[in-house]
């Protein structure tokens, strides 16, 4: 009896010792795991933080040959400089073409998915009038390109003022206008969500070879923060372009879009500069303001290029005669209305314009 009591205890103590041990294993054995889990979460963290730094291409119709290394090998020249980027004119050695690079200072860009989002618009929209974009480059280092097409005949801007005797053909005047309202109209109604242009001018209107004309930097406002956006709009308005509603902070709107495609229209018939930089005591600061009273005071010979009226030839099923002109002149000033509700909208001015050639 004294035996059997005894190994009892034995196999109890026994017992004690292999529970003992087994808590302590597996206290230790959870520890490790434990630990061995929150390594794993960390490196995910940081294979996932390293990818969000690391760069990246994304490309968009007509731009699927682009490659990372097409972009950053490409021999570049600076073509245009502004307080939110730089433009440079790059030759894209593998593919033998010349592409037109924007890059955007970090500091002027809006942040995360907003820019994404907004880049994944803009890559989307395709027009005939439009200027496409192909491609978008963010870099490690915070860097961000857009890729468009390179357009070798300029600007309007550069077209009505270097003494080219096409700036002063109707057809040619015509050709370019329409283009031009029918890109609006298409960032105006043919979205789903509509686009303001918000920085329209003659120098972000490019050229090919038959004067088809092509709007630039439309959206381009909507991938800079607030400031840069602001400074985008003052500059547009030093250059004679702003609607008088545009003071301050307030935003662009369609209305604007229709004032500055109104001082183009002028510009387009007049050969003038948006603003004067040196008026006569007898002429007014800005463009549309010269035109009004121009034709207050009756001189018909300031409203537009004498050549003009005989660009053509009158046998021409679109042939230029003075009513069309002073049609066209019409609808430019309602297009520079001061008041934003008296502007007509940019299917209004598609259809005049077309109603002008009838």
């Amino acid at each position: 009896m004294k035996i059997t009591h005894m190994l009892i205890l034995v196999l109890v103590l026994i017992a004690t010792i292999f529970l003992i041990i087994f808590v302590v294993y597996f206290f230790f054995y959870r520890k490790r795991k434990t630990n061995a889990e929150h390594k794993d979460i960390e490196s995910s963290e940081q294979k996932h933080g390293d990818m969000m730094h690391s760069e990246c291409l994304i490309t968009f119709q007509s731009g699927e040959t682009l490659t990372i290394c097409d972009i950053l090998d490409a021999p570049g020249e600076v073509i245009g400089k502004s307080n939110y980027g730089t433009l440079y004119k790059a030759f894209l050695q593998r593919s033998n073409a010349i592409r037109l690079l924007r890059f955007l200072r970090p500091v002027c860009n809006t942040r995360g998915k907003e820019f994404d989002d907004v880049v994944s618009l803009l890559g989307c929209i395709r027009h005939t009038n439009l200027v496409p974009l192909l491609g978008y480059y963010a870099g490690a280092k915070g860097e961000r390109l857009l890729v468009h097409p390179f357009y070798r005949h300029g600007n309007l801007a550069q077209f009505i003022r270097d003494g080219n005797g096409d700036s002063h053909k109707w057809a040619i005047i015509y050709k370019i206008s329409i283009g031009i309202a029918k890109g609006l109209e298409h960032l105006h109604t043919g979205l789903e969500k509509p686009i303001v242009h918000g920085n329209l001018k003659s120098k972000n209107v490019l050229l090919d070879r038959s004067y088809q004309p092509y709007i630039s930097d439309f959206g381009l406002h909507l991938l800079l923060n607030l400031t840069a956006g602001h400074e985008m709009l003052e500059a547009s308005a030093t250059q004679g372009y702003k609607a008088p509603e545009l003071i301050k902070m307030k935003d662009a709107s369609e209305e604007t879009d229709i004032f500055s495609f109104g001082v183009i229209l002028l510009e387009l018939l007049s050969g003038k500069e948006p603003i004067n930089q040196h008026p006569t005591p007898d002429e007014d600061f800005y463009l549309p303001n010269l035109m009004q009273n121009a034709l207050l005071g009756n001189r018909i010979a300031d409203l537009f290029h004498l050549d003009i009226l005989h660009s053509s030839s009158r046998d021409d099923e679109n042939s230029v005669t003075e009513e069309r002109v002073l049609k066209f002149f019409q609808l430019a000033m309602s297009c520079c209305s001061p008041s934003p509700s008296l502007r007509p909208n940019i299917k209004q001015v598609v259809w005049k314009l077309e109603e002008i050639v009838k």
